[in-house]
């Protein structure tokens, strides 16, 4: 942990010029790694031509790699100056409203950029739950948490006591975090299209806002050119989640879908959004996108 800390004094742009080279170590290392991340970025069809796509390719390539090395400053400086990497936000004031309001706040954060800092912010702004899978790999879970429970930040286990306390916050008027681009567990989802194909998406928060009325907002961390730092940008899911839960999955891919257009290379194309989990129902046929 101590050389840990000593790598996270240095300078974030040199951070992440370390991280561009580990992306392409890895990219090269043998694996289903650079398979899947190349198969899910070139089939979303982002890029008009061959030239685009595999200039879309390589800085996606690199971004991967910052968002490990980006890590280390992140969770180990000193809060308070980790919380200074967030240069500025632009929508926070709609968060700010419904707090006021006395209404609890789910914050969806798809994995863009460094969404490791939007729980760092909130919890420095106002009480903030999220749950926490602890790695099997004891450092990396002592590592993780000492990264991310800091300020009025509450981790809770993924399962049904992790729910309660999400919904015990929600009551309270405080602000909840959750991943709308995971795969859901076994009989907790439902299958939507996500850039055209099939993927197992959480019902969680449609069911939180059913039972409290909770205003939803997406916020993705955007990484900034030269190791500047980030930029939080907060989007409004908009009215209720319906109750269908096929209907529901489908607005909030379709909302992550948009999010991801916008900042393409520093979505985490390698992630296995597409597997079916155990317990999971057959993919239906969906409609072609």
């Amino acid at each position: 942990m101590i050389l840990l800390r000593l790598l996270a004094r240095l300078p974030l742009p040199l951070m992440h010029g370390l991280g561009i080279v580990l992306g392409w170590l890895v990219y090269w290392a043998p694996g289903r790694h650079s398979g899947r991340l190349r198969a899910h970025l070139l089939a979303a069809g982002l890029a008009d031509s061959p030239r685009a796509q595999r200039r879309l390719l390589r800085r996606t390539i690199g971004e991967g790699g910052k968002a490990v090395t980006e890590l280390l400053p992140v969770w180990l400086r000193p809060y308070a100056t980790a919380l200074k990497f967030v240069r500025g936000t632009s929508g926070w004031d709609a968060i700010d409203a419904a707090t006021a309001a006395g209404k609890g706040v789910i914050l969806l954060s798809p994995h863009i950029g460094c969404f490791e800092m939007i729980s760092l912010y909130v919890a420095s702004r106002q009480p903030f739950t999220a749950m926490y899978k602890p790695p099997r790999n004891a450092f990396l879970d002592r590592l993780m948490l000492t990264g991310r429970q800091r300020g009025q930040a509450n981790l809770v286990p993924t399962d049904l006591s992790g729910v309660r306390a999400q919904l015990a916050a929600l009551r309270r008027g405080e602000a909840i975090g959750i991943l709308p681009d995971q795969v859901a567990t076994g009989g907790d989802g439902a299958w939507a299209p996500f850039f055209g194909r099939p993927a197992y998406t959480p019902t969680l928060v449609a069911s939180l806002q059913r039972k409290t009325g909770a205003p939803a907002f997406f916020v993705a961390a955007e990484r900034l050119s030269w190791g500047r730092g980030y930029h939080l940008h907060v989007m409004p899911l908009g009215d209720l989640l319906p109750a269908d839960k096929v209907a529901a999955a489908t607005r909030i891919n379709e909302a992550v879908e948009a999010i991801v257009r916008r900042f393409p290379t520093q979505y985490l194309w390698s992630y296995n959004r597409y597997k079916r989990p155990g317990g999971a129902p057959d993919p239906d046929t969906l409609p072609p996108a």
